[in-house]
């Protein structure tokens, strides 16, 4: 291969790695909230802020045989919840609050008590405009609220597949 094409190659992937990089998530403020022995439902709530256009599209943990992404609306004066088969989508620079009432991560037929002051893993799966998925993997606080000095962005570990 000659020196110009393998600079070309170079330079090419270079100016293609902004891209990449721009469909990144943030996660801040992430906490799951602690179960009590026999309860085999629970939620997870975080911030997340994408940087162009992207949607949650599923998450994995070892703490629960089912996860999903819910939202919670009220009709007629009742409160329902259901499941988001489609995504929750992230619009390109805005913050999308998954938080009690709204939003949220819900972790269904625990595989175990989440005690407070414990950590879960959750593995996050996003997908652009093109279709392309990425997935970030986090450890995330156990709490009884939220106020109890969260923020995972610390615990975040992006790992793109």
């Amino acid at each position: 291969m000659s020196f110009f094409k393998a600079f070309s190659a170079v330079m090419i992937l270079f100016l293609i790695s902004p891209f990449v990089c721009a469909q990144s998530v943030s996660v801040s403020n992430a906490w799951a909230r602690a179960s009590v022995k026999g309860q085999n439902a629970t939620g997870v709530f975080m911030n997340l802020k994408a940087s162009s256009s992207t949607r949650l599209v599923a998450i994995n943990t070892s703490v629960a045989k089912v996860s999903e992404i819910h939202q919670m609306s009220v009709e007629n004066n009742i409160m329902k919840m259901s499941a988001l088969p489609n995504g929750l989508e992230l619009g390109a620079g805005s913050v999308v609050e998954l938080k009690p009432g709204g939003y949220h991560i819900m972790l269904l037929d625990l595989k175990k008590t989440l005690e407070k002051d414990s950590k879960i893993d959750l593995q996050l799966t996003f997908q652009d405009a093109a279709g392309k998925k990425t997935q970030m993997q986090m450890t995330v606080p156990v709490l009884l609220q939220a106020n109890e000095g969260t923020n995972a962005s610390h615990g975040a570990d992006h790992q793109h597949h």
